[in-house]
């Protein structure tokens, strides 16, 4: 096993770093350095160029791992030893998170369109969306890190496609309720492996280890 010595992991829409604090917390306990970028920069390209930013930063080319709208993000990233998307995007060539997941997206039932032209997850669904093999504590407490999303991101075309050309693995979770687990399964025939989990759309949350596992086995 090559263990990877750097780890990015970047989050999906209305996320934020904190919602990986138990998959950091267990990557850095085995060693790893994690870095957990802030996206929310008002585009695609400007959460890329974030992300990029701290991949040429790091010593030796890193893991990367993208979960949801994250996966569009990791897609338009150079220097990367590997690709992991987790239940995310794998867009291809003028392709966006938007146009893949479609308007009948499952998670659509869920999101609150705000005056000021942003959205954000009624908290009183986000657990059956989101969260729903989490236990109700860590469901509450993924819910209050949730944030309003200002709009464009999820439509922005990753301007090259890693995953041709840059190892990758697709994490398709099976039991997820907000991007559909037969749209994930197309995608993860995009990349170079694929494994099937048996959870909902946050794995990091209800089964951090799993994922840890996997991320040390790349």
């Amino acid at each position: 096993m090559n263990q990877p010595t750097d780890v990015v992991l970047v989050h999906g829409l209305w996320h934020q770093p904190a919602h990986f604090d138990r998959l950091a917390d267990d990557l850095r306990r085995q060693g790893v350095s994690v870095h957990v970028p802030l996206l929310h920069r008002g585009s695609l390209a400007a959460d890329t160029a974030v992300v990029q930013e701290i991949v040429d930063n790091c010593q030796v080319a890193p893991v990367v791992l993208g979960h949801s709208y994250g996966g569009s993000v990791i897609t338009g990233l150079e220097r990367v030893r590997h690709l992991l998307y987790v239940a995310a995007f794998v867009p291809a060539g003028g392709e966006s998170g938007a146009t893949l997941g479609g308007p009948s997206a499952l998670v659509n039932d869920a999101v609150r369109h705000n005056e000021d032209g942003s959205t954000s997850i009624y908290p009183a669904r986000a657990r059956k969306v989101l969260y729903d093999d989490c236990s109700d504590a860590d469901s509450a407490w993924a819910t209050s890190l949730l944030v309003s999303q200002q709009p464009g991101h999820g439509r922005g075309v990753p301007t090259r496609t890693a995953w041709e050309t840059i190892e990758s693995t697709y994490v398709h979770c099976k039991q997820d309720k907000a991007l559909s687990p037969v749209l994930q399964e197309r995608m993860a025939r995009r990349c170079t492996n694929a494994v099937s989990v048996n959870s909902g759309h946050s794995p990091f949350i209800s089964q951090p280890k799993s994922l840890t596992t996997l991320i040390l086995g790349t």
